[in-house]
């Protein structure tokens, strides 16, 4: 990161995938376990999805480095669509856990 803006785009980035990531409860324990087992759940595949990425782009870039925060700030956009996707899925009704 080169400069103060980069660095608060990089914070923002991440603070927006933990709030398209959060599950509201009853309590701040309900909210804070819901939230951490969302990201426990997607970020396999997040990440996967980003390695696929990122390795297309250095292939595509003659094998340059993507720098690290650069594949950070994919991670965390890849996630806030998952997460947006999956909170519309959960709160249209669809039970995830089935049982």
């Amino acid at each position: 990161m080169r400069n103060i803006k980069e660095k608060v785009r990089f914070t923002l980035s991440a603070l927006l995938y933990l709030l398209f990531n959060l599950r509201v409860g009853e309590s701040f324990a309900t909210t804070l376990s819901a939230t951490g087992w969302q990201i426990l759940q997607t970020a396999p595949f997040v990440a996967g999805l980003t390695y696929l990425i990122v390795a297309v782009l250095q292939y595509m870039g003659d094998g340059g480095k993507v720098p690290w925060d650069r594949k950070f700030r994919l991670f965390f956009a890849i996630g806030i669509i998952a997460g947006l996707v999956l909170a519309i899925w959960e709160y249209a009704g669809v039970d995830l856990q089935q049982g």
